[in-house]
């Protein structure tokens, strides 16, 4: 019997398998999930229908899905930025807690200001960026593992959150929920189309993609980041800083999963609350590298999570199914990814060595 070996693949293959082997991923989950769907007794066609077609039956689900590809697609940029870097930022959901919260301040005590908008969608930014720069000080300064640091935040930032809500941010008109004031109509992001919620906050997509392809393939500042993050010797050695890009990976991702925190806030809801997000900013993760890490691939897996989440959501309605079914598909596509990404290095072989 002819053993298995493995070989490592040449470069330009290791390219292609990079880029063929996301779908690869994605027919595995599927494939994955048609088995757990029949376990349910279901059938697998008509789920998937319900996910990825009746999403786009109506003008109001089409807004619904534009406006989750927008918030996906924008921290994942953001994540993008550092994972290129060889950093690792793991908590993009506290980063928008918190912006969430200093957009809520502004909007409650500056209802009125002129471009009271901006000025909302600034303090989420720097809030979030704020927060980001924590775990970057920790790692730069003491040596911290900035992956704990990072996640550790998001309970912090949650709890924050929960202070908010039933202390200093709390509606003394509101009957005791936890909840803020209703934002007035001045704080709130434009409604693009009558009769749906497609917001205004559809621009900031364009722009992300744009600065963050600028930075990445245009300037010195994103060379250097990506030099430091590859090899921080050869960096060391061109005489480039190997604290400067930690502090700006950090406050880019984190600016950017602010300012979504401020969409939430100023769109959806209206208000601040105790659950502002369901996993956005981990779900981003995924988004970030199903895309490869590239501006346009991102947005395209952001369109695929967002129509896993409006989906899931029509699926537990019409057909019954667990709360939990969109993340099973999201845990799928990511150990999925995980599992097909061995063969960009490595292929499979029968034979003996010569």
């Amino acid at each position: 019997m002819l053993p298995l070996r493995l070989l490592p693949t040449t470069p330009a293959t290791a390219e292609k398998m990079r880029w063929l082997l996301p779908f690869a991923a994605i027919l595995l989950a599927f494939f994955i999930g048609s088995i757990i769907l029949l376990a349910l007794r279901q059938n697998p066609l008509a789920v998937y229908y319900v996910f990825f077609i009746e999403p786009f039956s109506s003008l109001y689900s089409i807004a619904e899905v534009a406006n989750k590809t927008t918030t996906l697609a924008v921290i994942a940029l953001g994540l993008s930025v550092c994972f290129r870097s060889n950093i690792w930022n793991i908590g993009a959901e506290g980063q928008l807690t918190i912006g969430a919260i200093a957009a809520t301040v502004v909007a409650l005590y500056a209802g009125d200001t002129p471009g009271v908008l901006l000025w909302m969608i600034l303090a989420a930014g720097l809030a979030g960026g704020l927060w980001g720069m924590v775990p970057a000080f920790l790692r730069i300064y003491c040596g911290v593992n900035e992956i704990l640091v990072s996640l550790m935040l998001v309970y912090v930032a949650q709890l924050l959150l929960s202070y908010a809500v039933y202390g200093p941010l709390k509606d003394p008109d509101g009957y005791g929920f936890p909840t803020s004031a209703l934002f007035s109509d001045s704080t709130l992001l434009p409604v693009l189309l009558e009769d749906t919620r497609l917001y205004a906050s559809i621009f900031l997509l364009p722009l992300a993609v744009l600065l963050v392809a600028l930075l990445l393939r245009r300037s010195k500042v994103g060379f250097q980041m990506q030099v430091s993050g590859i090899e921080p010797s050869a960096a060391r050695f061109a005489g480039f800083s190997t604290a400067r890009p930690v502090w700006l990976c950090f406050l880019i991702s984190g600016a950017f999963a602010g300012v979504m925190g401020m969409v939430e806030v100023a769109g959806p809801f209206g208000q601040l609350t105790e659950v502002i997000s369901p996993g956005y900013g981990f779900t981003a993760i995924i988004v970030a590298f199903l895309g490869r890490l590239s501006p346009l691939a991102i947005v395209a897996a952001a369109l695929l999570v967002a129509l896993i989440y409006i989906g899931g959501e029509n699926a537990q309605i019409e057909m019954q199914l667990p709360p939990s079914i969109s993340n099973i598909f999201q845990a799928l596509i990511l150990f999925s990814l995980l599992a097909v990404d061995f063969f960009i290095h490595h292929r499979v072989t029968w034979g003996r060595a010569k």
